[in-house]
């Protein structure tokens, strides 16, 4: 290499050790690693513009190797991104700073993932590339490739035995997403010392197995075989492709380099001396930079716009020639067409009959694909249970890449990755699917869109223990107080058509939080008193005639109706109550504090919850002085109709418990 491209990378190396070394904690042995990786990439290969982080057809890198994340920064400050200063970088770790321990998407320009959990950066990698596919698909035209870049993802040997990476890297194989690019650092090291403990597969193998190209890379260092591995991935139009780089864990630093104690903990000063030394750097202080490097890279920086220069001129064309495209690339991209489902009569029209809420959801998601375009999604191999097929539509394969409905296997926590990386891209509205109980397998990635506020959307089917004969193996009872428990995420447990129009609308509407649909395989009928007042997350479904009720009977779903009859049969013995719906007790917890005391007056103090899952979280509407008629056990393998009597969900046992409190007063 050039003494130019080794100072450039050497550049890396020395911030990334600096930041850590000043911060008394992180990771540096990654980026000393990979830091010619990066460079080469970053500086020869990416179609990136620093001036613009956000233009829309730049090429896509995700650091799933989170921990590195100096290594991204270092990049970032190099090619001068949104004003990431010297400063930042010295207060790596440190309370407020734009450089946190791990990547965070939103934070920190120029950061097109939050990553940390080990093989998320490479579901939502696959995700991205194809969000790339779809739109290529639907935009592009002989001449004018205006959706035209590559999806690049660099992790190591965790990513790779993490089993997300496998079940995305499987479907990324079998759609034959081309322009994923994925780059895996073979330092053969981990926190406990040698893979060769716990990680002796083939990984070249088992890439090709999935369906990649693989390349090897003998010397992470060799800047010029770096080069001709990426050329030759690009190069390849059938399917993805994997760089397997052989690297050195704390290259440079005497002391550390080729040591798991490399990985975690900071060098230390005299090894940060020693790394300085062996890189024949020209000053020891910290954070130093020859000014000749930023030289280099503001130059890289200055060509790297001229791409997107040359961009708009063949968008402003193709806008000309195609204007109807061009309208249409608008609605994917800079309108927002859901607002007026509020007063759509359409949207919120249903018949009178008893329906189960995912039937009713499967009915609104093809209105709601004829309204948004770029509502993409699929199931983990449920559509026809979880009622989320797009009637005409087209499915998302290889052969057909303009497709809506994804079908992504048996892969809920791949799925959840990659949806998130759909949102990532932009242009796409994405949703995923799969039952309720398995929610416990896309947990990791929906947490993860909740804290870069993604509006991804979560079809959760078959909610409670009226999926009955499949038995407790499959009958959810503690994910709804899992999924409560999320800041940033809205859980919708509708109990009729109208309720659970509301939950669509939220989700369609929300800008920066997910939401879950919680949804009933068992028919439940349309309930009087149901209104868009859903959308509020708790509402007064049937009042009491008093100014003042007797007692306050709360729930979701399916057990709504529960309510409103015991709140008729309490009648018949001169007991006045309020029936509340908490279709999301998320979304009611938001609301001012005005609304929720006229829902829930806090002198009323006879409160009853009923809810088929767990009371975890029912404690704060229902006070000390109320009760839960909820599930405390797993379910059982029986029909429906016998679990519920089993576990208590009837009218007599609602009205005994609201009787009980009443009594104790």
């Amino acid at each position: 290499m050039s003494k130019m491209d080794e100072m450039a990378v050497n550049a890396i190396r020395i911030l990334a050790a600096d930041s850590v070394q000043k911060a008394n904690s992180g990771h540096p042995g990654m980026p000393l690693g990979c830091a010619a990786v990066a460079y080469e990439l970053w500086a020869k290969h990416l179609k990136h513009n620093p001036k613009n982080p956000q233009w829309i057809n730049r090429d896509r890198f995700v650091l799933s190797a989170g921990h590195g994340s100096t290594l991204l920064y270092s990049l970032l400050h190099l090619f001068g991104y949104g004003g990431l200063a010297i400063e930042d970088l010295a207060r790596f770790r440190q309370e407020d700073s734009l450089t946190p321990g791990h990547p965070e998407y939103g934070h920190t320009v120029g950061v097109e993932a939050t990553t940390g959990p080990l093989g998320a950066g490479m579901g939502m990698a696959v995700g991205m590339a194809m969000a790339e596919a779809h739109l290529a698909a639907i935009f592009n035209k002989d001449g004018f490739p205006v959706v035209d870049h590559y999806t690049y993802a660099l992790g190591g040997d965790g990513c790779m035995m993490e089993g997300i990476s496998s079940e995305a890297f499987s479907l990324a194989g079998t759609l034959g997403l081309h322009k994923l690019i994925v780059f895996y650092d073979s330092n053969e090291i981990t926190i406990e010392g040698s893979t060769e403990i716990a990680f002796t597969e083939d990984v070249a193998q088992k890439m090709q197995a999935f369906g990649f190209q693989t390349l090897t890379v003998e010397d992470g260092n060799d800047l010029a075989s770096i080069g001709r591995a990426i050329e030759m991935a690009k190069a390849e139009t059938n399917k993805p492709s994997c760089i397997i780089v052989k690297t050195q864990i704390g290259y440079g630093c005497p002391a550390k380099q080729g040591k798991a104690s490399a990985h975690g903990e900071p060098l230390g000063a005299e090894n940060v001396a020693a790394l300085k030394e062996k890189l024949g750097w020209e000053k020891t202080d910290a954070f130093y930079v020859p000014a000749v490097v930023y030289d280099h890279y503001r130059a890289i920086a200055d060509q790297k716009a001229a791409d997107e220069a040359a961009w708009n001129a063949m968008f402003a064309s193709y806008s000309e020639k195609y204007p109807e495209m061009r309208t249409l690339w608008a609605r994917y991209y800079e309108e927002k067409i859901t607002a007026d489902l509020i007063d759509r009569e359409e949207f919120w029209a249903f018949t009178d009959k008893p329906e189960a809420t995912r039937n009713l959801s499967g009915i609104l998601l093809n209105r709601i694909k004829d309204w948004l375009p770029n509502l993409i999604g699929g199931s983990a191999d449920l559509a026809p249970s979880n009622k989320t097929n797009m009637s005409g539509a087209g499915d998302f394969s290889r052969h057909n890449y303009s497709g809506r409905n994804i079908h992504f296997g048996v892969r809920e926590i791949a799925m959840a990755a990659i949806g998130n990386g759909l949102a990532l891209h932009g242009g796409l509205k994405p949703f995923v699917a799969t039952f309720f109980v398995f929610s416990d397998y896309l947990k990791p990635m929906a947490r993860l869109a909740a804290l870069m506020g993604l509006p991804v959307t979560y079809v959760l089917s078959h909610d409670s223990i009226g999926v009955g004969e499949d038995g407790p193996t499959h009958e959810p009872v503690e994910q709804l107080a899992m999924l409560r428990a999320m800041p940033n995420f809205a859980v919708f447990r509708p109990a009729d058509a109208t309720e659970t129009c509301a939950a669509w609308y939220y989700a369609m509407t929300s800008a920066k939080t997910p939401t879950a649909l919680v949804l009933s395989r068992q028919n439940l009928p349309p309930l009087q008193g149901s209104s868009k007042e859903a959308l509020k997350g708790g509402y007064i479904l049937a009042d009491s005639q008093k100014a003042m009720p007797d007692g306050i009977i709360m729930a979701s779903g399916s057990e709504v109706e529960l309510a409103v009859n015991a709140k008729a049969a309490l009648a018949k013995e001169n007991i006045d109550v309020r029936v509340v719906s908490m279709p999301s007790l998320d979304v009611f917890a938001t609301q001012t504090s005005e609304y929720r005391e006229s829902v829930l007056p806090k002198n009323v103090r006879a409160r009853v919850a009923v809810e088929a899952a767990s009371d975890f979280g029912w404690d704060k509407y229902v006070g000390l002085d109320g009760a839960c008629v909820t599930m405390n056990t797993f379910g059982a393998s029986a029909p429906a109709k016998t679990l519920f009597e089993k576990f208590g969900f009837t009218t007599e046992n609602v009205v005994a418990t609201m009787k009980g409190l009443l009594a104790s007063r």
